[in-house]
């Protein structure tokens, strides 16, 4: 067992209880104990204790919606479907399962580094994910790219989302869970939707796809099926797994807002991706009006571009307020909730994670407070101001000191389990070889289209 101390703990508990000169009790990856240092000190005489000096202990940030990647910074200025048709699906068409292992190491890694302790993550060849989830040590919820359609056949299938399941469901002591993916309702037909609850249930685990992301999405999907896309999906069944998260919801109306609180359905928040990608502003505040379990997400790096879950708090404080036209919407206390015990919630993982009480998994990071951004900071009264230099001030770069199931995975802001620049060497040596690939691909289409022009001529 041992103490962790620091100037605050900020539990998340249900009163946000902040404790001055608190301390926590962890014996290997559980928390046994909250309270001040006085009080476990006297409690636990011979437990070792960890002093972090000017700093904040709170629960480690819930990443609720993300895919690795290394096309950070070139695939810009586009909306999402001509975004997903000109950089993104060439790219899967051309990705290696080396390419896939290596950005999810070095996603993680920014992860962990900026102070998420959980991160769901949509991607490829996720075996070498699990592998990097499992070494960098940080908790994750894997879930395939699939797509079942004869259109989109060099994504995921799900047979190979099975034998994840089957490979690395519950690993590494449970910080690995693997879901069922779906890149979006588009990317399948009929008998894999199927499929997809028949696994579901049969697995006992969660399902995780896109949603009212554009309009276009809401359009196409009435053009399709005469029903808004929420509305297929409850129809489907895919609302009553055992968890359901979507993703984005940003074009969901008042009927669809209900459809999600009936089926207890997790959203996850990407404000920014969404501002870049020109998609819209989520109803993000009537949802949680309705108790609707909403986490926030960063999204790819590619339309992000940074995993910093202390950015994204910001960002959706920020765009809530101006999609309200209203100065108080979405305050700091449940934007923190959002990226905590609500983002817990929306995974169905509150039992475990999100907050810093007995029993939990031992989750946490240290904000370091001698910054020009914590300064100055209140602790009391009615100017108390700590939650509101989290959410408007603080970066992810303040995260001194990262815990997992009580493991110590950054320290003095420092990767514990592997070599940082290691990684980001990889990625630099790999992703001109990528680049070069979809350009390949392009230029194949391009001939094939001219062929095709010549034989009907």
């Amino acid at each position: 067992m041992k103490i962790l101390t620091a100037a605050y703990v900020l539990t998340m508990n249900v009163q946000n209880q902040c404790i001055q000169n608190g301390a926590v009790l962890i014996d290997g990856d559980t928390i046994k104990a909250v309270d001040t240092l006085a009080q476990l000190s006297q409690r636990y005489p011979e437990v070792l204790i960890e002093h972090y000096p000017q700093t904040l202990l709170m629960p480690g940030l819930i990443n609720t919606h993300c895919h690795s990647g290394f096309l950070r910074g070139t695939a810009e200025g586009l909306a999402v479907w001509d975004w997903l048709q000109q950089f993104i699906d060439p790219m899967h068409r051309v990705l290696s399962p080396e390419d896939a292992k290596i950005a999810s190491y070095l996603c993680y890694a920014e992860a962990l580094l900026s102070g998420t302790t959980t991160i769901v993550d949509m991607w490829r060849y996720m075996d070498g994910s699990a592998e990097a989830a499992k070494d960098l040590g940080i908790r994750a919820v894997l879930v395939p790219y699939v797509a079942e359609h004869p259109d989109h056949h060099y994504f995921e299938s799900l047979k190979s989302n099975e034998a994840l399941i089957k490979r690395w469901h519950q690993q590494a002591n449970g910080r690995i869970q693997v879901w069922v993916g779906l890149e979006h309702l588009f990317y399948a037909e009929n008998s894999a939707l199927k499929r997809i609850e028949n696994l579901c249930h049969e697995y006992q685990t969660g399902f995780h796809t896109h949603s009212n992301e554009s309009q276009f999405d809401v359009q196409e999907n009435l053009r399709r099926s005469g029903m808004r896309p929420i509305e297929s999906l409850e129809k489907l069944g895919l609302l009553d797994v055992p968890k359901t998260l979507l993703a984005h919801c940003v074009w969901a109306d008042a009927n669809e807002i209900q459809i999600l609180k009936q089926h207890a359905v997790g959203v996850a928040h990407n404000p920014i991706s969404n501002m870049k990608l020109a998609s819209g502003a989520a109803p993000i505040v009537e949802m949680l009006r309705q108790g609707i379990a909403v986490g926030l997400g960063t999204d790819g790096e590619k339309e992000n571009n940074n995993l910093d879950m202390f950015e994204e708090m910001k960002t959706a404080s920020l765009l809530a307020k101006l999609s309200n036209l209203d100065a108080a919407a979405l305050d700091a206390w449940s934007v923190c909730q959002m990226a905590t015990i609500t983002g817990a919630k929306a995974l169905g993982m509150q039992h475990d994670i999100g907050s810093l009480e007995v029993g939990k998994q031992a989750d946490l990071i240290a904000v370091k407070l001698d910054t020009p951004r914590m300064t100055p900071l209140i602790d009391h009264g009615r100017l108390f101001n700590l939650h509101s230099n989290l959410v408007h001030a603080v970066q992810g770069q303040d995260v001194l000191m990262t815990m997992v199931a009580g493991q110590v995975v950054v320290e003095n802001g420092r990767l514990v389990n592997a070599d940082l620049q290691a990684l980001i060497d990889q990625v630099n040596q790999a992703a001109p070889l990528l680049f070069q690939r979809r350009d390949q691909w392009f230029a194949q289409q391009g001939q094939a289209v001219n062929e095709l022009q010549r034989e009907r001529s």
